[in-house]
């Protein structure tokens, strides 16, 4: 099947300041560790964080024809997540489409598949989530998706969803889900920020949460 639907993003600016200041740990973990994508979709560029919606595309086998169809309908602030069908033996994105997104200034790009021209892609500051790295060309014959639902190894992806990625991996937030989520994150982070505070003082996570309560239902016995 070969279908393109229209490109269309929220006016989103105060949410995305909002994301952007919260790690993939802290959301995962407040949505009910729920969102995570695969660890061994890695950013090239580290302490570079991204977040934006979903501009979802699914090509052919070691095909890259759609993704350069969706690059030429992206818009600013979006992030491309390619579904490449967890294929890493080609590289269908490189320094050429990396400069298109560049300059239209897209936030990043997420796959599971490989890329190319890591260098040149890292000298231009663009992010690039990916699994592996590969210099195998690909073909422009087959088809795919624009702006439907894929999956990007065990994670659904809709069009618009949000997407945040940075050093420690990439995590989806539903587009219906976004301001609670955002709300319970900022929620969480108060609090370990208390916890930091105490165990700064001296105290013990393990007392903090009474952890030993759990040892004893556990039965777990602690030797001198």
């Amino acid at each position: 099947m070969c279908d393109v639907k229209n490109n269309v993003i929220d006016d989103n600016k105060e949410i995305l300041e909002e994301l952007s200041k919260l790690t993939t740990a802290t959301v995962h973990e407040a949505q009910g560790k729920k969102g995570a994508f695969n660890p061994n979709i890695k950013p090239l560029i580290k302490g570079k964080h991204i977040c934006g919606q979903a501009l979802t595309v699914k090509t052919g086998p070691s095909d890259n024809l759609m993704l350069i169809k969706a690059i030429s309908m992206a818009q600013e602030g979006q992030i491309i997540v390619l579904d490449h069908n967890s294929i890493e033996m080609s590289g269908p994105f490189g320094a050429v489409l990396a400069t298109e997104l560049k300059t239209k200034k897209v936030s990043g790009l997420i796959t599971n598949g490989s890329v190319r021209d890591s260098e040149d892609i890292k000298k231009m500051d663009f992010q690039v989530f990916c699994k592996n790295l590969s210099i195998l060309g690909t073909s422009k014959v087959e088809v795919g998706t624009i702006n439907h639902p894929i999956a990007v190894d065990n994670v659904v992806v809709n069009p618009g969803d949000y997407i945040l990625g940075d050093d420690d991996g990439v995590v989806l937030i539903k587009k219906e889900n976004i301001k609670e989520v955002i709300r319970e994150s900022k929620l969480r982070d108060e609090k370990e920020s208390v916890v930091i505070d105490r165990i700064k003082k001296g105290e013990s996570l393990f007392d903090i949460y009474n952890y030993q309560k759990k040892f004893d239902e556990l039965n777990i016995e602690v030797e001198n």
